[in-house]
């Protein structure tokens, strides 16, 4: 094999090479864009269901997830429903990536009372709510306007949801909480092993 031969096999496998790796590259950005993306989580606004220093996966397609640089969606395979922990574009500037549990959809009336939460009149059973000393407690009867979902977190006392910036625009929504991949203590400085892995309910 002479010089020429070499150089033009060296080519074809360096060809290859950047092939896998363009490919690779424009997989990994249609399955973040479309399919699935990861989430950190800064406050403690969900606890004791998601801490501070939690990372997680989420499902973007599960309600239609939007296409990159242009305003439009691919269709859903459901809208959400109570229960769902979501992640959302904050309605203040749209930019914030938020997470909170539906509680409500639209066409639904929404009340708390105390540590009471009713919705249609029927007391929901909350074992992940958590409640500590003062904070809003009370609030509506408030109905659920079309194309909005209500939102809480599970830290009712210590967290900025539906109750103070209104239903949450289905437009806005960016997928559903999956399950952590990793979780770190920052107090401790270590990792949570316990909580990797962990499904997201």
């Amino acid at each position: 094999m002479d010089s020429k031969e070499k150089g033009t096999k060296k080519k074809s496998r360096l060809h290859e090479y950047v092939e896998i790796v363009v490919t690779a590259v424009v997989l990994a950005l249609v399955v973040r864009a479309l399919i699935i993306q990861s989430y950190h989580i800064p406050s403690g606004s969900m606890m004791n269901t998601l801490l501070k220093g939690d990372f997680l996966f989420a499902n973007k397609f599960l309600y239609g997830a939007k296409a990159p640089f242009v305003d439009w969606r691919f269709p859903k395979i459901r809208d959400p429903k109570p229960g769902d922990i979501v992640i959302f574009k904050f309605p203040g500037d749209r930019k914030t990536d938020y997470i909170k549990r539906c509680v409500a959809v639209e066409g639904q009336t929404v009340e708390l009372k105390g540590t009471r939460l009713f919705v249609d009149g029927v007391e929901e059973q909350e074992p992940y709510a958590k409640y500590d000393d003062g904070g809003m407690r009370d609030f509506g009867p408030y109905t659920v306007p079309a194309g909005f979902v209500f939102c809480l977190g599970d830290n009712r006392d210590n967290s900025s949801d539906s109750r103070v910036w209104g239903p949450l625009d289905k437009k806005l929504l960016r997928g559903k909480a999956l399950f952590l991949y990793f979780s770190l203590d920052y107090q401790k400085h270590w990792i949570r092993f316990s909580r990797i892995g962990r499904i997201i309910r």
